[in-house]
C-alpha cells in the first residue's frame, strides 16, 4: 500500500514539472513585457518633455533657452553644430516615437509595409542619433570628463553596430534574430534615458548627489553610470534570454522576480527625472 502511494506521488510530482516549467515561463515573458511597457511610456514623456521645451522653445524664437539647460546650448557663430544639435534633439523624439511602434506586436502583424518602412526609419535616426552625438561630444565639448565621453563614444558605436546587424537580419528574413539585435538596438539607443533616470532615482535614494561632484559634473558614480547606461540593460536582456531559453522553472521564477523589482525601479526612476528635470521647466 505505501509503495504504490509512493509511486503515485512520484508520477503526479513528474507531470507536475512540466506545468510548473510553464508556468515559470510565462511569468517570466509578462515580466519582461511589463517593463517594456513601463519603459516604453517613460520614453514617451521624455519625448513630450523634448517636444514640450526645446521644440516649444525653437518655434518661440527662444533658442537662448537651451543653454539654461544645455551647457553648451545653441552658440552664436557655429551654425554647423547648432544645426547637428537641432537635429540630434528632433531625432531623439523620433526614435522614441519610432521604437514604440516598432515593438507594438499587433502592428506587426496587421501593418507589415509599415512595420517595414517605420523600421528603417527607426535606423536611420539611431545612425544619425549617434553621428551627431559624437560630433557634438568630440566637436563642441559637453559636461563630464574624458571617461564619460569614451563611454558616450562606445554607446554610440554599438547603435551603429546594432542598426547594421538588425538590418542585415532583417534583409535575409531571420526573423527571430532580427527581433533580437532590434531589442539590443532599442536598449542601446535608451542609453540616455537610462542615464537620467538613473541619476535621478540615485539622487532621490542618497537625498542629494553622492559619488560626483554636482559643479564639474564628475565622480566614480557617473563614471560608473556612463557605461552601466547601456551596458548594465544589455547584460540583462542577455540573461532574460538565456533564461527564458535554457533556464529551469526555479531560474525562470527567479529571473521574473528581479525583473519586477527592475520594473518598479523603472518607475521610481522615471517619477524622480520627471519631478526634478522635466516637469519643472515646461
Amino acid at each position: 500500500m505505501n509503495s504504490t502511494s509512493s509511486f503515485g506521488d512520484t508520477g503526479i510530482a513528474a507531470a507536475s514539472r512540466p506545468q510548473r516549467r510553464i508556468s515559470a515561463r510565462s511569468a517570466l515573458r509578462a515580466s519582461g513585457t511589463l517593463w517594456l511597457l513601463v519603459a516604453v511610456l517613460g520614453q514617451l514623456l521624455l519625448a513630450i518633455y523634448v517636444v514640450g521645451f526645446y521644440g516649444l522653445s525653437a518655434a518661440q524664437g527662444r533658442l537662448e533657452d537651451w543653454a539654461k539647460v544645455l551647457p553648451q546650448g545653441v552658440v552664436p557663430g557655429q551654425r554647423f553644430l547648432n544645426t547637428v544639435l537641432s537635429l540630434h534633439l528632433l531625432f531623439v523624439v523620433v526614435i522614441i516615437v519610432g521604437g514604440a511602434l516598432q515593438l507594438l506586436p499587433w502592428l506587426r502583424r496587421t501593418r507589415p509595409g509599415f512595420h517595414r518602412w517605420s523600421g528603417r526609419l527607426y535606423l536611420l535616426a539611431a545612425g544619425i542619433l549617434s553621428v551627431g552625438g559624437l560630433i557634438l561630444v568630440w566637436g563642441r565639448g559637453t559636461v563630464g570628463d574624458l571617461s564619460q565621453h569614451l563611454a558616450i563614444s562606445l554607446n554610440a558605436l554599438l547603435i551603429l553596430v546594432f542598426s547594421a546587424i538588425a538590418w542585415q537580419q532583417a534583409r535575409v528574413r531571420c526573423v527571430e534574430a532580427h527581433r533580437r539585435w532590434a531589442l539590443r538596438l532599442f536598449l542601446a539607443v535608451s542609453g540616455v534615458w537610462f542615464f537620467r533616470i538613473g541619476l535621478m532615482l540615485w539622487i532621490v535614494v542618497n537625498q542629494g548627489p553622492a559619488g560626483f561632484d554636482p559643479k564639474s559634473f564628475t565622480g566614480p558614480f557617473l563614471t560608473f553610470l556612463s557605461f552601466a547606461q547601456y551596458l548594465l540593460p544589455l547584460a540583462v536582456l542577455e540573461l532574460y534570454f538565456r533564461t527564458l531559453e535554457r533556464g529551469h522553472a526555479p531560474a525562470q521564477a527567479l529571473m521574473a522576480g528581479a525583473m519586477l523589482v527592475m520594473s518598479l525601479a523603472t518607475v521610481g526612476g522615471i517619477g524622480a527625472a520627471t519631478a526634478i528635470m522635466w516637469l519643472p521647466r515646461f
